[in-house]
């Protein structure tokens, strides 16, 4: 997907001031911004949408999934306060949230207690479980789209949908877009994701967090699609024979090759984590001092 322009402090885009860039990524750049005439504060979302004959489907597809975005009302969500088009940048007014993306930590030496990364994706099952009620698939559930901000408690899951425009402005360059390395076999495939699969890029998102390593990998796209559709699936066991049976039994699950034999709902994984979160010895559930510092 082509990135936006980059503008300066002060320039006006979409009725918005822009004060400082946020980030970039595979969906979109993001401002810190203000509607104009005002003093609210927003992150802002720029997405360029295609031209031409495509230019009417990708803003259809765009509104109707920032509307189903918008709808969300879940403490654990971000919150979508506005959307739109104008001269071809969809645009996305959400909440500004502190704190950093859970990405940070996924590798060592920032490893978070195993009691926190319980405690962040039970809230982020309930948070999927909440959403598919309503009817939305996540499509993209991975690290660098939740927020934390450990002073506060706050834990967000953000670019809901998004993953499906991509999808649908890029299917004619036969282009795989997302983030593969946390997509089921099925979503690979070319199928249409469900709330299982939103539950295996969670499990694999766990076991990140957990162990330091991704549940997959390959030198190529080529061999880590390959590993993805037909390695065993990954023991948390072998890597961290401290954590509970009833843990690894739980990620083996969701997991599994096949959506059917995941669990299908959020909720009951929810449930299943915080029984297990219970067998953990005591320990300090809190980040250690380096993860309270929030990157400026």
């Amino acid at each position: 997907m082509t990135q936006p322009a980059a503008w300066a402090p002060g320039h006006t885009v979409a009725g918005h001031v822009l004060h400082r860039l946020l980030g970039s990524g595979a969906h979109g750049t993001v401002y810190l911004a203000s509607p104009s005439g005002t003093t609210q504060l927003v992150a802002l979302k720029l997405i360029a949408l295609p031209t031409g004959e495509s230019a009417g489907t990708a803003e259809r597809s765009f509104l109707e999934t920032a509307a189903a975005a918008r709808a969300l009302r879940h403490p654990d969500v971000v919150v979508v306060y506005g959307a739109g088009v104008e001269a071809g940048l969809g645009w996305l007014a959400m909440e500004p949230v502190p704190g950093a993306e859970l990405g940070r930590y996924t590798r060592q030496p920032r490893l978070l207690p195993e009691g926190l990364v319980l405690r962040v994706c039970e809230r982020l099952a309930r948070a999927l479980a909440y959403a598919h009620r309503c009817g939305v698939v996540h499509r993209d559930v991975k690290p660098a789209n939740v927020l934390v901000d450990w002073p506060t408690d706050t834990v967000k899951l953000t670019d809901f949908g998004l993953a499906r425009l991509a999808d649908g402005m890029n299917t004619a360059t036969g282009m795989l877009l997302g983030s593969p390395a946390y997509m089921a076999p099925e979503q690979l495939a070319g199928m249409v994701p469900t709330p299982r699969t939103d539950l295996y890029a969670l499990g694999v998102t766990m076991f990140e967090l957990l162990t330091g390593e991704p549940a997959y990998k390959g030198h190529t796209m080529g061999e880590l699609l390959r590993r993805v559709a037909h390695d065993p699936v990954p023991e948390l066991a072998m890597q961290r024979p401290d954590l509970p049976a009833a843990l690894a039994d739980l990620l083996r699950r969701m997991l599994a090759k096949t959506s059917v034999d995941r669990p299908a709902d959020g909720d009951a994984v929810a449930r299943e984590i915080q029984l297990i979160a219970a067998q953990l010895p005591p320990r300090p559930a809190t980040p250690p001092d380096e993860a309270l510092r929030t990157p400026a």
